[in-house]
């Protein structure tokens, strides 16, 4: 009697697993909506809103977008415009939707020892690289990658390509030739601020990542900007439900929700109201 009643309790809450399963959205993004604490008070909201569960992968944003190109995923949330528009136009992305903008940091040690700070980005590069002094790059296809190559470009420094394997992508990336100080270690965001500190060295990094890193942390950050406020650094985050009609499998219907609710009023006010210290990390930038 008591298996009886047993199995008849499971079948009863069967539909209500079944559905609850089917409220799980996949998303791949970049570390550094993660690791800024922005996904921690961002997607609670979003199921308090929905009922939909966020399952977080993050990873660089060339990762991220592969996880879209091969259909591992439902969303990309991510942050190199370029790679973005590309995404949709081979047909992997429905749309690209403007989400929220911080910028990005040059920094390093306070001392400043290659005498780089400036408000000109290239310039402040071009300081590091000829002073020999240590320089962490991510070194992971990410969109922080793909800004630190645009910087390196725009020195008019000679420059070097390499070609690195990292998990399952090939990573091609250009730095300056005969660099002495420069180190390429295939990591996050976080793990790069943590290893350039213990170097001494100096980074590129999102400002949202800084500031956790900087004021969230019982271990604060040490390093400071070096370089900020160029229009170079501008860094625009945005989301792209992946397309059905490449992969018939992905949930589009909770993709689909996820984007229409970030650039909604509600979820442009939750990206304007985290702060940390009451400095703000990223501002809402939906654009209609």
């Amino acid at each position: 009697m008591r298996k009886i009643l047993a199995l008849v309790l499971f079948l009863l809450a069967f539909p209500a697993l079944v559905c609850a399963q089917d409220q799980v959205l996949k998303m791949s993004t970049t570390t550094s909506t993660e690791q800024s604490g922005l996904l921690g008070v961002l997607l609670p909201e979003f199921k308090k809103d929905t009922g939909i569960d966020v399952k977080v992968l993050a990873k660089g944003t060339g990762a991220a977008i592969k996880d879209g190109e091969d259909g591992n995923v439902d969303v990309i949330f991510v942050h190199d415009p370029a790679r973005e528009e590309k995404f949709v136009a081979s047909g992997f992305g429905t749309k690209r939707y403007y989400v929220m903008y911080n910028d990005f940091l040059i920094i390093g040690p306070a001392s400043d020892p290659a005498k780089a700070k400036g408000k000109d980005g290239a310039a402040a590069m071009k300081k590091i690289a000829e002073s020999g002094a240590v320089f962490v790059s991510r070194g992971d296809a990410s969109g922080t990658h793909a800004k630190e190559q645009e910087l390196w470009k725009a020195t008019g420094l000679a420059l070097k390509e390499e070609e690195t394997i990292l998990k399952d992508m090939t990573v091609k990336a250009v730095h300056p030739d005969q660099m002495k100080g420069y180190m390429s270690i295939g990591q996050g965001m976080g793990k790069t601020l943590v290893f350039a500190e213990e170097k001494q060295g100096y980074t590129i990094t999102d400002r949202g990542t800084y500031i956790q890193y900087k004021y969230g942390r019982p271990e604060s950050l040490q390093l400071e900007p070096i370089s900020e406020g160029d229009v170079k650094l501008f860094n625009p985050y945005g989301v792209i439900p992946v397309n059905p009609a490449k992969h018939p499998h992905v949930r589009f219907d909770l993709a689909d929700k996820f984007a229409q609710w970030l650039v909604s009023e509600r979820g442009q006010k939750v990206i304007g109201d985290y702060k940390l210290l009451d400095k703000q990390l990223f501002f809402p930038d939906a654009k209609k």
